[in-house]
């Protein structure tokens, strides 16, 4: 029976406030309006930025809310204007998107839509600001246009990756945020030589996902720099071969890079989010060719302040935002790195929960256990 053009009413973990347990609820979801499509969410993840924004550690506390943004399913309905997708179709959802009409899109040199780029503060939807959630008539707030944390969520057609309908959704739907994000800043911005070095400053997910791109690029010294030592045997699975804890050291962590690579590293792609930490990814690449990429995001007073001879010295300093692709064009093409075995994802992913224990994936999370842990939307 078609559910196209009805209210479907589901399952969903509502965040009621900061920092309390998500609550199953049943919600209803409206079908998607002009532009959207409503898809039926098979697998989710539970990312860092889900966590932050759920303590309300981020911009403007936004509540009831639908968190989630790592996920894999199936468009169940489209909305008037959508040809690209059809019911059916297997895609990952995106917290930023391709509209593929503005100017960003039209350049090969930029993945940040005018349109979908990233917008943490807002809890509707763009074509007539209302929520597509409700609970007994009152409305619950998207979050990324994508709330995946919900057995169907309508997201904006330009946020929605169409990818081969072979690819196991369970596995793949890492692919949709941090993976991405931190593989693509080392093999797209950075692009690290063969036999060459490269120093990946924190090891959480992302910083694992962008030495798994030095590691495919053929890099010989793939440095892990971390404050946690616990995570150095982990970061040997994706290619880590050497291991820096600043707090072992009396001096700044680039001078004992430096020393440790005879001038700098080739590369360097910072994952924390700690201006310190940016600073050292920049000032620990050799003079004359090195490269520093900048993926973790600052709070919102931090100041970057190095000596401008550090530039003049040759060294380059990049930024970059969801690895460089475009979610559109070029998400589809990793996945289909991940089918020709040149991309690992099995890895990331360390555990597995039904939908009724999402709780259980924050807690694995804020106690560092987990790396991925894959949430089983019909279990």
């Amino acid at each position: 029976m078609s559910t196209a053009g009805q209210v479907i009413k589901c399952r969903a973990a509502v965040a009621w406030e900061a920092g309390k347990p998500l609550s199953i609820e049943e919600v209803e979801v409206a079908p998607p309006q002009k532009e959207e499509v409503r898809l039926k969410i098979l697998f989710t993840s539970l990312c860092h930025t889900d966590v932050y924004f759920w303590e309300a550690k981020g911009q403007h506390p936004l509540f009831p809310r639908i968190y989630g943004h790592e996920a894999g399913g199936i468009v169940e309905s489209v909305g008037e204007g959508v040809t690209d997708l059809q019911p059916g179709d297997h895609v990952l959802p995106v917290f930023t998107g391709e509209c593929k009409e503005c100017r960003h899109c039209k350049s090969e040199e930029s993945n940040m839509c005018d349109l979908l780029r990233i917008n943490t503060d807002r809890g509707t939807m763009l074509s007539d600001g209302k929520s597509r959630f409700s609970k007994d008539g009152k409305p619950i707030y998207h979050f990324l246009g994508t709330s995946t944390f919900s057995e169907y969520t309508v997201c904006h057609v330009g946020s929605v990756a169409k990818i081969n309908p072979a690819a196991p959704l369970e596995k793949v739907c890492v692919l949709s945020c941090g993976i991405c994000t931190g593989f693509g800043a080392t093999v797209n911005v950075a692009k690290p030589k063969k036999g060459s070095s490269v120093a990946i400053f924190g090891l959480g997910a992302v910083g694992l996902a962008a030495a798994e791109g030095a590691r495919v690029s053929g890099a010989a010294r793939i440095i892990g720099v971390d404050l946690n030592s616990n995570r150095f045997e982990e970061a040997k699975k994706f290619g880590v071969n050497e291991f820096v804890n600043p707090k072992d050291h009396n001096k700044p962590v680039q001078e004992v890079i430096a020393e440790m690579t005879d001038g700098g590293v080739d590369r360097s792609v910072e994952c924390t989010g700690s201006v310190q930490a940016m600073i050292s990814a920049f000032e620990c690449v050799h003079d004359g060719w090195g490269i520093a990429v900048l993926v973790g995001v600052p709070n919102k007073d931090d100041a970057f302040k190095t000596h401008p001879v550090n530039f003049l010295n040759e060294r380059t300093l990049k930024g970059t935002f969801y690895g460089n692709y475009k979610p559109r064009s070029d998400l589809p093409g990793v996945v289909e790195m991940y089918m020709n075995k040149e991309l690992e994802v099995d890895k990331f992913i360390t555990h597995s929960v039904p939908f009724a224990e999402i709780n259980k994936a924050f807690d694995l999370m804020l106690s560092g256990q987990s790396i991925r842990c894959i949430i089983r939307m019909e279990d």
